[in-house]
């Protein structure tokens, strides 16, 4: 578990300027920047536990997203991203840990910061007072390797106004947009 929270906390979870090139999304690059958002935080998740020989997988979907400022939502084009989590082989199961909203992001935004005790799916964030959670719209698989051109087909489809070349709109900052949201 002591994985999942590196992964969670000591990489900061940033939209912006993110580098979605092939290098851009591989666990070693994010580990070197410790910056990133869920598609760059889940292939370092999934590289570190295999590292430790435990088995692991790529999942993406459609979610319906609270953790985000009105300027990102105007870039996304809505409520609901394009988002990536992993899955690990435990005890003989397969479990989703999503390490991917660190906790002083999820403080700033008002949210709990997402658990994970290796039993249970680490899915569905917790956001608010009133015990609201984050939606899954859409599953679109599991992967045992990044599908590049996947993610990319879907992002461009997604948030065509997201992405910029090979990479995310640049000049913000999530953390900075945060007291503007929750006073919105």
């Amino acid at each position: 578990m002591k994985l999942y929270y590196a992964v969670r906390d000591t990489v900061d979870y940033e939209v912006y300027g993110a580098d979605l090139s092939v290098t851009g999304l591989t666990a070693s690059h994010t580990a070197r920047t410790r910056s990133g958002f869920c598609l760059h935080k889940s292939v370092l998740y999934a590289a570190a536990v295999r590292a430790l020989g435990i088995p692991s997988r790529l999942v993406y979907g459609d979610v319906r997203n609270h953790l985000a400022s009105p300027r990102l939502l105007a870039h996304i084009g809505g409520d609901v991203f394009f988002h990536g989590l992993t899955q690990i082989y435990l005890e003989g199961a397969w479990v989703k840990a999503t390490p991917v909203f660190n906790k002083l992001l999820c403080k700033l935004y008002g949210m709990q910061a997402l658990e994970f005790d290796g039993r249970g799916d680490s899915l569905h964030h917790p956001y608010g007072q009133d015990g609201g959670a984050m939606e899954f719209v859409t599953d679109h698989g599991a992967f045992d390797d990044l599908p590049y051109e996947f993610v990319m087909a879907s992002m461009r489809r997604s948030h065509p106004r997201f992405i910029e070349g090979d990479g995310t709109v640049s000049g913000g900052s999530l953390a900075d947009e945060a007291a503007p949201a929750v006073n919105a």
